[in-house]
């Protein structure tokens, strides 16, 4: 199973694909899809879309998962970050990707143990877990990582249980 993890934000958007082979998961390939300070918010919801789609095409994947949104202090932040996650829920649609959405705590107790946990703690995680040389910067690429990881166990759980 292949599984394609997002980090939604409209500056930048983190994904991971991740991949189990025997009894370890491997990433297969991450990055970031970052748009342009100032440009116009049609504008950036547009690279976001189209960049997703590349990534969806290209990759393959079975199965996604998203982090949901996390209403902090910043309502504008939230908003653009609501935009973002919309757009990716519309290119996974598209090509009929199934999906699950993840709280960021049930990311950081399922990568590193503590739904508390700090971006290094998560990141030092990611490397470890994913036999990678160094943290994948930015943190959103790191992120992306930890909600595929986080995703392909809830996907092959259900599979397990015979959840549809």
């Amino acid at each position: 199973m292949r599984v394609l993890g997002i980090d939604p934000g409209t500056a930048i958007l983190g994904w991971g694909v991740v991949e189990q082979d025997g009894r370890t998961p491997n990433a297969i390939a991450y990055g970031a899809i970052r748009t342009p300070a100032g440009m116009a918010a049609e504008s950036r919801l547009k690279i976001l879309f189209h960049g997703l789609e590349a990534i969806i095409d290209e990759h393959r994947p079975d199965r996604a998962a998203i982090e949901e949104l996390f209403f902090g202090n910043n309502v504008k932040t939230a908003i653009q970050v609501g935009q973002a996650r919309g757009i990716c829920l519309l290119a996974l649609a598209e090509a009929d990707v199934a999906l699950t959405e993840l709280k960021p705590s049930e990311v950081k107790l399922a990568v590193a143990g503590y739904g508390g946990a700090d971006k290094g703690q998560v990141e030092r995680m990611v490397v470890r877990l994913l036999s990678l040389d160094k943290a994948p910067k930015p943190d959103d690429v790191a992120d992306a990582l930890a909600i595929a990881l986080t995703g392909y166990e809830y996907w092959r759980y259900r599979e397990r249980m015979s959840v549809p």
